[in-house]
C-alpha cells in the first residue's frame, strides 16, 4: 500500500474549513443577524466552507489521498462549522434552542459511536446521512441569508425536514453500530 502524505489537497481543504469556522462566526457576530451585508458575508463564508466538505472527500477518494489525519479532522471540521452555525442562530433567536440541541446531540453522539465501533468496522456515511447534511446546509444557509419575510417563512420547513432526517439517520447509525459490535459466531 502506497504512503499517502498528510499534506495533500484533501487535507488542505479540511484545514481551510477549520480556519473558516472563526471567520464565519465573527461575521455572524458582527452582523448581529440584523445587518444584511454582514449576514450575506457570513452566509457566503458558510457556503464556501460547506463546499470544501464535498470537495475534500471527493479529492481524497478520487486520488487515493485518504489519511488517518483526514478521517479524524474532516468530521471535526464538519461538526465545528455546523455547530457554530446552529449555536449562533439560536443565540440570535433565529432558531429554537431545542433544534440546535437535537442536532448537536445526534452529531456528537454518532461521532462518539463511530469511535466506539472503529475496531470492529467503519460506519460509512449513508445516503440518508448525505441527505441530512445537504438539508442542514440548505436550512442554515436559508436562515443566514437576509430573506424577505415571505421567503424566510420557508426556513423552518427546511429545518424541520433536516431535523427529521437527522433523527432518523441517527437511529440507523445506532443500529449499524450494534450490528458491528455484536459478537460473530
Amino acid at each position: 500500500m502506497a504512503h499517502v502524505p498528510v499534506l495533500n489537497a484533501a487535507n488542505a481543504l479540511t484545514a481551510l474549513r477549520l480556519v473558516l469556522v472563526p471567520v464565519f462566526a465573527v461575521s455572524v457576530v458582527i452582523s448581529a443577524m440584523t445587518h444584511a451585508g454582514w449576514q450575506m458575508v457570513a452566509c457566503l463564508v458558510f457556503a464556501v466552507a460547506s463546499a470544501t466538505d464535498l470537495v475534500d472527500g471527493w479529492i481524497a477518494r478520487r486520488f487515493a489521498l485518504v489519511t488517518s489525519v483526514g478521517k479524524v479532522a474532516d468530521p471535526i471540521a464538519d461538526k465545528a462549522l455546523t455547530g457554530a452555525a446552529l449555536l449562533l442562530l439560536s443565540w440570535y433567536d433565529r432558531l429554537p434552542w431545542w433544534v440546535t440541541a437535537v442536532i448537536l446531540v445526534r452529531e456528537l453522539g454518532i461521532t462518539a459511536l463511530r469511535f466506539w465501533v472503529i475496531r470492529h468496522g467503519v460506519i460509512a456515511a449513508s445516503r440518508g446521512g448525505k441527505i441530512k447534511t445537504a438539508l442542514q446546509i440548505l436550512a442554515i444557509t436559508w436562515y443566514l441569508w437576509p430573506m424577505p419575510a415571505a421567503l424566510a417563512a420557508v426556513g423552518p420547513w427546511i429545518m424541520a425536514a433536516a431535523v427529521g432526517v437527522t433523527v432518523a439517520t441517527g437511529f440507523d447509525y445506532v443500529a449499524q453500530a450494534v450490528r458491528l459490535r455484536r459478537p460473530t459466531r
